[in-house]
C-alpha cells in the first residue's frame, strides 16, 4: 500500500484533507462573494466580471475541476469519519450534555446536507439555467433580477446561507485546529476569527436575493 493510500485511511489523513479541503472551497466562497458583490455596482459591473471570467476559458474549467474535486474529497472525508465514529459507539449516549460544543458543530451534518442541496440548485439555477424561467449566457445581472423574484427561491437561498456561515463558523475553526495553525484556548467556544467570517460570509450572499426582492436591486 502506497503512502498516499496510507494517509488516506487513516483517521488523521482524512482530517487533515478535509481540513485542506474546507479551507480551499472557504478561499473559493470569500472570492465568489465578492464577485457577486459587484450587483450593487450595476448591470454593466457584474455583466463585465461575468465576462472576465469566461475569458479565461481554460483556465476557468480547470479551476472548476479543482473545486469539484475539493468538494468530493471533503464530502467523502466527512462522510467516512462519520460513520468511523458511529461505529467506535454503536449506542449512543443516555444523555447528552454539550460542554464545548456549539450549535454549529452539533448541526454541522444537517447543515451540509442543505448546502449539497443548494449546490446542486445553485449551479442549476444561475450557471447552467436548468431552474432558472429565463435564463440568458451574457445577461448575468437580469438573470439575478428574474432568478429572485419568488420568495421561496429567495428564503431557500436564505435557509442555505444561514447553513453556510453556521458550517464556516465551526469549519473554519476545526480546519485551522487540524492543521495545527490555531493554538489550544481556554475558552474554546470563542473563536472570534471564525465568527466574523461567518457573518461577513452569510451578510454578503444573503444581501442580494433580498435587496432584489425588496426591489433594492432591479
Amino acid at each position: 500500500m502506497s503512502w498516499q493510500m496510507r494517509f488516506w485511511s487513516s483517521t488523521v489523513g482524512k482530517k487533515v484533507v478535509m481540513a485542506v479541503t474546507g479551507i480551499m472551497l472557504v478561499g473559493f466562497v470569500i472570492a465568489h462573494m465578492l464577485g457577486n458583490l459587484q450587483m450593487f455596482l450595476g448591470a454593466d459591473a457584474m455583466n463585465g466580471y461575468a465576462a472576465f471570467l469566461k475569458s479565461t476559458g481554460e483556465l476557468l474549467w480547470v479551476a472548476r475541476a479543482g473545486l469539484f474535486a475539493a468538494a468530493v474529497l471533503h464530502i467523502v472525508s466527512a462522510v467516512q469519519l462519520t460513520l468511523i465514529n458511529r461505529a467506535a459507539r454503536p449506542t449512543e449516549y443516555a444523555k447528552r450534555e454539550p460542554q464545548v460544543s456549539t450549535l454549529a458543530s452539533r448541526t454541522l451534518r444537517v447543515g451540509g446536507v442543505i448546502l449539497a442541496v443548494f449546490i446542486v440548485y445553485h449551479l442549476g439555477h444561475f450557471t447552467l439555467g436548468t431552474f432558472h424561467p429565463a435564463f440568458s449566457h451574457t445577461g448575468v445581472y437580469g438573470n439575478v433580477i428574474i432568478g429572485f423574484q419568488s420568495v421561496w427561491v429567495v428564503l431557500f437561498y436564505v435557509i442555505a446561507m444561514a447553513s453556510l456561515g453556521m458550517h464556516l463558523f465551526h469549519g473554519v475553526w476545526a480546519g485551522f485546529r487540524t492543521l495545527g495553525l490555531q493554538k489550544r484556548s481556554a475558552s474554546p467556544i470563542q473563536r472570534s476569527a471564525a465568527l466574523w467570517v461567518a457573518i461577513i460570509v452569510w451578510a454578503g450572499f444573503t444581501a442580494i436575493p433580498v435587496a432584489v426582492l425588496l426591489g433594492i436591486l432591479n
